[in-house]
């Protein structure tokens, strides 16, 4: 399991795959709420989304946090806010 407290604001957010998810916020409760600028378009521009812990499979030596799933399966996981 990830020690979430090693888990620092503007942190990149990776899916397995390398690929940029979003940056982090800040951490609320056992999720990482991202930053509305990495909120989609749409319907979703402008909100906040949550990655679960579940997720997350590392915490990097430089601070990035990978994910246990490439980035495009990864936010179809994303909650809402």
């Amino acid at each position: 399991m990830v020690d979430l407290t090693s888990i620092k604001e503007h942190a990149e957010v990776i899916g397995a795959d390398g690929v940029h998810v979003g940056t982090v916020d800040h951490m609320d409760g056992d999720r990482i709420k991202l930053t509305k600028k990495d909120s989609g378009e749409g319907s979703h521009k402008g909100h906040h989304h949550y990655i679960s812990q579940g997720l997350i499979a590392a915490v990097e030596d430089d601070g990035t946090v990978r994910l246990s799933a490439n980035a495009d399966v990864a936010v179809t996981f994303e909650e809402e806010e």
